[in-house]
């Protein structure tokens, strides 16, 4: 709302109106004034319609035939601050700044001719040519303007060349943030940087994600595009269609260009609309799409059309949806109508205006040729217009910096010989000043970084009014509660291509644009390592994870630990079998001189029983976590015990069919042979070979100690792993000759009548024993890997418990439950039962 003053002098000038028509005023004579120093100033007061540079063919300057008030408006809040200084006493006491401001037309060949004036040697209208400009004095000290960016690209080379001061007010451009570039350019206003993050802030905060982004086709529109689309990249923010508005002078068919951009948006389904353009290039786009009856929308505004007159005028723009946008914070001037007032009633007084033309005239005739046509009217709409301070900002950080560079104090200013643009410019490097009380900064770029007011456009009928709904100063902050939609039932309007991938998912390229995508869940073993990745990261082969993970864990080890079920499975039948190997054991010493223990081969039968409990004891060797010496071990502690049994029953089998199946004469030789020493010897020949081939498979492959990070989900499995299957064959293969030839022996001898069958026990525990590991073979090889180590020292121990229940355990029950049974004439086939048995089997032999 405009203050009570405001309103009078609004009313004033209204009145001033009436002799503006009569005659025109003077306003372009009051934009210079000399001074000690002065500052030049360029302005886009006027526009040339129709201006094209390209189809001239002599040097000629546009014809500025419009008029934009809010470009004098900016002029007027220099010259009103310049006379602040001057009046006060706190910066420049007793100096007296001047200024010199110029129309630019909004034209580059226009600002050129003020820009060269400003480096015009004192006392002079020329630039004079020197190998040096280190004693050069030109008529200004500084340049405040121009306000657009593609002319401050321009101007801010050339008088970067010089290193004279230029302070824009509008010109937002990243580019001239450089400083090897532009050495001498600062502004008052944020990069367009600063303006575009702000944006992405604001699409971020509202979860839209999928937007459609349009630009003018002018260096504020381009470069602004190109710094919010990589902004946007950055945060997962798809851009839907990117496309560039060309202004309504360019060259080419210009409907049908935005007509194509506008169906490119319809078609992307994008219901958010970023346009960072100039105010002629939005009018061009809203006036198509309000004729093509474009689905209302999102529209998030850049600064240069929020509140533009151009755009908010158009016929319908009530309809076009929901309009935010980042309006450039400042301080109020409510004394600034006041004193446009005084200027414009000043202009309309003759006698003001005759003193004025008396001054020498310069070149006046091309200051400003539209102001003179400029009425109070015009510039009431523009007073409150946030670009003022800006400008007027300007020209307080110049005058603090020559405030430094002159050492003032309140008393004057000490150095008051003349003072050179380059010699001013270190002062306002990183330069604080204040500004209506606001404190104002120069950062290394030359920006001063006000921060932003995000306003919202509501109609109240055809008066639009701007609602501030959140600020941005570094950080968004929003004020949900104050946004009206354009939705039905005032609902948030959503715009997304994708939803937001949860912990443990990535995202899955779908259809043309990279950023759309499908959250996919990333499986075990795999973990998702940020938001913005497209594959699963695989853990290390140390490390596992579940799926939809964020991140892998250690794996421990995996072996066969002695507190697990199967380890105190295999304990218990191992104490068990011991505990039977060592009672038949007893209990064969004890009765070693009986018929039966000798019949069973005496003390062989208890070598026997001792080799058995070794073999069982290797099966400790599969518990706990291997060791190289473990693995080494396992096989040969149980298949050489397993040799010294074998043999002895093998002998008790080679004498049993001789008996059986041979001549007496030749039986008893072989019974007498086999028997004493030689028996034991044999034995020990057995274990030898078994030794001997243990020994070449464990030097030429031995096995060895492995971690297999792949078999077990969450686990590193550490086991013994066998190089060579055929070694492993080979020391079982032995055995099994053993325990063939065993076979064989007491399969074909036929029991005698009246006597105990020794050859039958001999053969079920061959065949317990060729069981048992027939059926390991498949085992193994279909139990999974962590298991074989329990399945391999189970097999060994019954084996073991195979051979002792078929031939050692109904022995003891003989010697225990019958001993009425152990006799010679029952065990060992003597006296006449067993001669008259003897003798049939010879005849039958004969």
């Amino acid at each position: 709302m405009l203050s009570h003053q405001a309103i009078l002098s609004l009313g004033l000038m209204a009145a001033l109106d009436l002799r503006a028509v009569a005659a025109p005023l003077c306003v372009s004579q009051q934009l210079r004034m000399p001074g000690d120093y002065v500052l030049g100033g360029l302005f886009p007061i006027g526009s040339a319609e129709g201006a094209n540079v390209g189809n001239q063919t002599q040097p000629r300057g546009p014809v500025c035939d419009r008029s934009s008030p809010l470009g004098l408006l900016w002029a007027l809040a220099v010259k009103m601050a310049v006379e602040e200084i001057n009046r006060g006493r706190s910066l420049l006491p007793g100096l007296r700044l001047g200024y010199d401001l110029y129309d630019t037309c909004s034209e580059l060949v226009v600002a050129m001719r003020p820009s060269l004036s400003f480096l015009a040697e004192v006392g002079s209208c020329t630039v004079a040519t020197y190998c040096s400009y280190v004693r050069y004095q030109p008529r200004v000290l500084a340049v405040i303007g121009p306000y657009s960016s593609e002319l401050a690209l321009v101007t801010g080379k050339f008088f970067g060349f010089f290193l004279m001061p230029q302070v824009s007010y509008g010109a937002s451009t990243d580019r001239l943030s450089s400083r090897e570039a532009f050495p001498s350019f600062f502004r008052t206003v944020p990069s367009d940087r600063m303006q575009a993050a702000a944006a992405v802030e604001l699409l971020a905060a509202f979860g839209w994600n999928w937007v459609a982004a349009v630009g003018s086709d002018n260096e504020y529109g381009r470069q602004g595009l190109g710094i919010f689309s990589s902004l946007a990249a950055r945060r997962g923010i798809c851009v839907a269609h990117e496309g560039l508005v060309p202004l309504p002078r360019a060259a080419g068919p210009l409907p049908d260009r935005v007509e194509a951009i506008l169906r490119r948006v319809h078609q992307s389904g994008a219901q958010v609309l970023l346009l960072f353009a100039s105010a002629q290039a939005a009018r061009a786009l809203f006036s198509h799409s309000l004729r093509a009856l474009l689905a209302p929308k999102v529209w998030v505004a850049s600064e240069a059309w929020l509140d533009s007159g151009l755009v908010t005028a158009l016929p319908g723009m009530d309809r076009v949806g929901t309009v935010l946008g980042f309006r450039l914070r400042g301080v109020p001037l409510p004394d600034f109508p006041a004193y446009v007032e005084t200027r414009l009633a000043l202009a309309a007084d003759p006698a003001f205006c005759a003193a004025l033309g008396a001054e020498a005239p310069g070149l006046e005739e091309q200051r400003c040729p539209p102001c003179d046509r400029i009425t109070p009217t015009d510039v009431s709409g523009g007073l409150r217009h946030h670009q003022t301070f800006a400008a007027y900002a300007a020209v307080y950080g110049v005058a603090q910096a020559l405030h430094n560079a002159l050492g003032c104090n309140a008393s004057g200013c000490p150095g008051r010989a003349p003072l050179r643009p380059w010699q001013l410019l270190p002062q306002i490097y990183n330069l604080s000043f204040r500004a209506r009380g606001l404190a104002l900064t120069f950062d290394a770029s030359g920006n001063v970084n006000l921060g932003y007011d995000l306003k919202l456009w509501v109609w109240r009928g055809r008066a639009l009014e701007l609602r501030t709904v959140g600020a941005f100063r570094g950080r968004l902050q929003l004020n949900r509660s104050q946004i009206v939609w354009h939705t039905q039932g005032n609902r948030q309007p959503v715009s997304q291509c994708f939803r937001q991938c949860q912990e443990g998912q990535v995202r899955r390229v779908k259809g043309f644009h990279s950023c759309c995508y499908d959250c996919v869940d990333c499986k075990a073993g795999t973990y998702q390592r940020s938001q913005e990745d497209f594959l699963c990261t695989k853990c290390g082969r140390n490390q596992w994870s579940p799926d939809r993970s964020r991140r892998c864990f250690p794996r421990t080890p995996k072996f066969l630990a002695w507190g697990e079920p199967e380890a105190l499975g295999l304990l218990l039948l191992l104490i068990l079998l011991l505990g039977l190997l060592l009672a038949a054991l007893g209990l064969f010493l004890r009765h070693r001189h009986s018929p039966l223990v000798r019949a069973s081969g005496g003390l062989l039968a208890c070598l026997g029983l001792a080799c058995l409990g070794l073999a069982c004891l290797s099966v400790l060797l599969f518990l706990g976590q291997p060791s190289p010496a473990s693995c080494l071990a396992q096989q040969p502690l149980f298949h050489l015990p397993l040799t010294g049994c074998l043999s002895t029953l093998l002998l008790q089998s080679t004498t049993l069919f001789a008996e059986s199946e041979l001549p007496l004469g030749w039986a008893g030789w072989l019974r007498g042979w086999l028997g004493g020493p030689r028996a034991w010897l044999l034995v020990l020949l057995a274990v030898l070979a078994e030794a001997v081939l243990c020994t070449c498979y464990l030097v030429a492959l031995p096995p060895a100690v492995v971690t297999d990070w792949q078999v077990l989900p969450t686990q590193a499995l550490v086991h013994c792993r066998v190089h060579s299957w055929a070694g492993l064959g080979l020391m079982h293969g032995a055995n099994a000759t053993l325990a063939g030839l065993c076979f064989l022996g007491t399969f074909l001898v036929q029991g005698r009548p009246g006597c105990y069958n020794g050859a039958r026990g001999l053969t079920f525990a061959m065949v317990a024993y060729f069981g048992t590991w027939v059926s390991f073979v498949p085992l193994y090889a279909n139990v999974h890997v962590a298991n074989q180590p329990a399945v391999q020292a189970g097999t060994f121990l019954l084996c073991a418990l195979g051979i002792m229940a078929t031939f050692y355990l109904p022995k003891c029950y003989l010697l225990l439950c019958r001993p009425e049974l152990n006799t010679p004439e029952f065990f060992l086939g003597e006296g006449p039962r067993g001669a008259s048995g003897r003798e049939e089997a010879q005849e039958k032999n004969e």
